[in-house]
């Protein structure tokens, strides 16, 4: 099974960060953090903190809820911090899931996005993608060839055998 977060308000731009790696990442912003708990308790997902109370409930001692209290404050140095707690591979897919709203992005065809994309976009690209929840479109463009960029450089700095993000 595939490993599942959910990230406290803290931490948000990590929720982010593991999305682009195709993570199914929820960001939690409210303040209670028995509805949190109880949250990654029920889908079964790994709390993403930085509150130290969190980290010394009996739960996340007993071992019944895994929790990864973060040190870092930069989004990247967190990622990497995730990445090697869990041991997370780098076979992963890339911009699948929605970074606004955590769902899975659904293909569209080029027609079906015609006035849905600047013009230039739309003439230049030929793969779309559509959150089914927020419409949001992705394509691959310069800023997802950036991003491939960032997260190759981060999965390389923490698993030399990470070629796929080259």
């Amino acid at each position: 099974m595939e490993t599942k977060f959910i990230a406290d308000n803290n931490v948000g731009k990590l929720a982010r960060w593991l999305r682009m790696m195709g993570y199914d990442a929820l960001s939690f912003g409210e303040k209670d953090d028995g509805e949190l708990i109880e949250i990654a308790l029920n889908e079964g997902r790994v709390i993403l903190t930085k509150d130290t109370q969190i980290a010394k409930r009996r739960l996340v001692v007993s071992g019944r809820l895994k929790t990864v209290l973060i040190q870092e404050d930069d989004p990247e140095s967190q990622l990497r911090q995730v990445v090697t707690a869990l041991d997370l591979d780098c076979h992963l897919r890339p911009f699948s899931i929605c970074l606004e709203c955590n769902q899975t992005l659904i293909p569209r065809s080029k027609a079906e996005v015609k006035n849905l994309v600047p013009p230039y976009v739309f003439r230049t690209q030929n793969e779309y993608m559509e959150c089914p929840t927020c419409h949001r479109i992705y394509w691959r463009g310069t800023h997802w060839q950036a991003m491939v960029g960032q997260l190759g450089k981060l999965m390389r700095a923490v698993n030399e055998n990470c070629h796929q993000w080259t």
